[in-house]
């Protein structure tokens, strides 16, 4: 079995490489869902959705998120109602997304159970595991106060300085049904590029998570999502930066370096794998940008292939 820690749209892109090596009944996904929040009531767990609706086929490819051609007719007419949440826009076909996850989870249903039904109606064979059952929201400290990452993100355009991350509620919770096994089981764990802060690093933060990796006996390997001294998409920088930390492949590193095999860093970077190495995790060098399915597949090989593992 293979595992991968995901988030945001680099892991659903990366997970479109995976798929065309690894027989997708042989993959789990551990997706963040520190990202959730409700708008209108609803409960909306953005990472999850992105990684569902790309897998499936579906995904607005122009955006990363959302479903391919959806319109916001419904949307629109709540703003005539109430605007304090337009700012987060939820396609029709979105919504009854949102509408049947939270009505099953008022039904006593939890997060992985609606996200295991998810699953099988949309037909897909990789295992899809939301990090934890229990709610955890990721906020960004801000001289304005303390933003859920959603109103920092989309609301007010990352424009607010960072002064720390401070993921609500994980202390308290629990990974959720399945996460240790599996990772615990795997042959390898692979960190895809997603943001290492909030992404990657609300995951860290459930309890049991880190040890489990740090204990892990499959290799663990991480993509770079900084290429080049910047994200190829989202704020990662930002975030990296605001916490004085180096924003590079360097950086990423340190992130993970107390559980960390190999990090795979972009041709751009080949230059920064010697620091990588001094810090004691081998450096594989390719190239990462993921322009297309081919290179989807390519860079998966390649970061399969750091992990000591050869597929057909």
């Amino acid at each position: 079995m293979i595992v991968v820690l995901a988030g945001g749209v680099g892991a659903a892109r990366f997970l479109q490489g995976v798929v065309q090596i690894v027989p997708p009944q042989q993959l789990t996904v551990i997706v963040n869902t520190g990202d959730d929040r409700d708008f209108y009531g609803l409960h909306v767990s953005p990472d999850i959705d992105i990684i569902i609706y790309t897998l499936a086929g579906v995904v607005d490819e122009s955006h990363g998120w959302g479903i391919r051609g959806d319109t916001h007719n419904t949307q629109q007419e709540l703003s005539r109602y109430d605007s304090s949440e337009d700012w987060f826009m939820l396609g029709d076909r979105d919504l009854a997304t949102h509408i049947h996850r939270t009505h099953l989870l008022r039904q006593g249903k939890t997060l992985s159970e609606v996200t295991e039904g998810m699953r099988q109606r949309f037909n897909l064979a990789p295992r899809i595991l939301p990090m934890s059952d229990q709610p955890v929201a990721t906020h960004i400290q801000t001289p304005a106060g303390l933003l859920h990452f959603q109103e920092y993100m989309v609301k007010r355009r990352c424009t607010d300085e960072v002064q720390d991350v401070v993921f609500v509620g994980a202390s308290e919770a629990s990974p959720a049904p399945g996460v240790i096994d599996a990772i615990k089981q795997a042959e390898a764990i692979l960190i895809s590029p997603s943001n290492p802060i909030v992404s990657i690093g609300s995951i860290l933060a459930i309890p049991g998570v880190h040890d489990a990796l740090h204990e892990a006996s499959g290799m663990i390997v991480a993509v770079s999502p900084i290429v080049g001294g910047a994200p190829i998409k989202g704020p990662a920088d930002r975030l990296m930066s605001g916490l004085k930390m180096e924003v590079s492949a360097v950086g990423v590193a340190r992130c993970y370096r107390d559980f960390l095999d190999v990090m795979v860093i972009d041709e751009q970077d080949a230059h920064l794998a010697g620091e990588i190495e001094d810090l004691g995790i081998p450096a594989a060098v390719t190239n990462t940008i993921m322009r297309d399915s081919a290179a989807k597949a390519e860079l998966a090989r390649h970061v399969l292939q750091a992990a000591g593992l050869q597929f057909s």
